[in-house]
């Protein structure tokens, strides 16, 4: 019994699901791809098939999934693009009445008298 024991557990494969299983994924991270190789690229993104006469295939869940995270991601980039535009205008805006604040202060400002005022007589 004690033999069929030992059989039974030396004939099991263990799967694992470690580091081992996600080999290369820091040097592709390094490169700037995706962590999985199958993340991107063609043989993601190509149809799997296409008709006889050359036409393309009706695209797949994943292609129409893939493309909505696309045009979001676009929407959201544009959005920002544009909040940052507003933000730098209304930046310089307060930044210009800032200077003429500042030159209104200037002109306004107390002019100074007496002594100071006076010049010295040029000597002849």
């Amino acid at each position: 019994m004690a033999a069929l024991g030992t059989l039974f557990w030396t004939g099991v494969r263990r799967l694992h699901c470690c580091a081992a299983a996600r080999a290369g994924s820091p040097w592709r991270l390094q490169q700037g791809l995706a962590p999985n190789p199958s993340g991107y690229g063609p043989l993601t993104e190509l149809p799997d098939w296409s008709y006889a006469d050359g036409r393309p295939a009706p695209p797949m869940k994943g292609q129409l999934r893939r493309k909505a995270q696309r045009e979001k991601f676009a929407r959201r980039v544009v959005l920002l693009s544009q909040e940052m535009d507003a933000g730098l205008q209304a930046w310089q805006l307060k930044q210009q009445e800032k200077l003429q604040e500042e030159e209104r202060k200037r002109k306004n400002a107390l002019k100074p008298k007496g002594a100071q005022l006076q010049s010295p007589l040029p000597s002849q």
